[in-house]
């Protein structure tokens, strides 16, 4: 009988764990919850007979990994994964996944709810501005920058993209596919930023990027801290003083923006882009779904340490 794991520091929504738990059982496997645990041991006592695991913002770091010999996969429900050390897991023969486009609408939702509310000056009472007309420029093109597009097109407003790995499909939908992301952020009213963060995204809105960007552009950020600069983000704040920048990652200089730039930034209390009930449900889903065919079809379609 093979023994999975659900490791959740931060559970998923009771209706889903119950649709989790019922893949499993129908597969005939043993299930084991980990729901809001307090330290690293317990995680590490849990995962020591288990074969297969899921997570959701979990540490799954080399420790981890070592205490459980019988590790087969793990996935991370929902789309990033640098909270799992990929590396360790290849060394160890273990299979990584995430269930991309699962959480893609709640993120897209998120972005777009994000750009209204920075451009009707947050609600403040100020007179602001609308969406359609603008000019929205997605920072990458993958699920939930194509949710985005959909969302914004509802809106009427035109949409750019910058991407080098899915730059034929977002022609065949229609999309103006810019050369360089320095035209996609001069073009642009609104940048919404969609990059992993691993290898060349690190980083990638950067100074010699931003200079680009229009005086009272928009910048949203619903993808990770570390694709954006923050040293260079400051000083495009300071030079361009109708930049706004609201994301739902708070960044390392947060404590800048308080003291410099009321009303032109908002952070969410917590990573929000993904808590929607249907995001958790799919996700969560979707990871039991894939835990199971690779297991029983040996199926790799979300593995992503190929």
């Amino acid at each position: 009988m093979k023994r999975v794991l659900i490791a959740t520091d931060k559970p998923f929504a009771p209706v889903a764990t119950g649709q989790i738990v019922e893949i499993f059982r129908q597969a005939g496997y043993q299930v084991d919850l980990l729901e809001k645990y307090t330290s690293k041991n317990q995680l590490i006592e849990a995962i020591k007979s288990a074969e297969g695991v899921i997570v959701r913002s979990d540490i799954i770091d080399r420790e981890v990994l070592e205490a459980a010999p019988e590790l087969k996969i793990v996935v991370r429900a929902g789309a990033g994964y640098d909270n799992i050390d990929v590396l360790t897991a290849s060394e160890r023969g273990v299979c990584v996944m995430n269930t991309p486009g699962q959480n893609s609408n709640a993120v897209a939702e998120l972005a777009i709810g994000l750009a209204l509310y920075g451009i009707r000056e947050f609600f403040s009472g100020k007179s602001g501005g609308e969406l359609r007309g603008r000019t929205l420029g997605l920072h990458g093109y993958g699920y939930v920058a194509r949710n985005v597009n959909r969302i914004a097109k509802a809106f009427g407003m035109k949409t750019l993209v910058f991407t080098r790995y899915s730059k034929p499909q977002a022609i065949s939908e229609g999309l103006d596919v810019t050369n360089s992301l320095e035209e996609l952020y001069e073009a642009s009213d609104i940048v919404s930023i969609h990059v992993p963060a691993r290898g060349e995204h690190i980083k990638s809105v950067s100074y010699p990027v931003m200079k680009y960007l229009k005086d009272n552009a928009i910048i949203i950020n619903t993808a990770r801290k570390e694709v954006v600069n923050e040293d260079d983000l400051l000083r495009i704040m300071d030079e361009k003083k109708g930049i706004k920048y609201l994301s739902d990652i708070t960044p390392d200089c947060a404590a800048e923006f308080e003291q410099k730039y009321q009303g032109r930034f908002y952070f969410t209390p917590k990573k929000l882009g993904a808590q929607t009930e249907e995001a958790n449900t799919n996700a969560g889903v979707a990871a039991a779904e894939q835990i199971v065919a690779f297991f029983e079809k040996g199926d790799r379609t979300f593995m992503v340490n190929k």
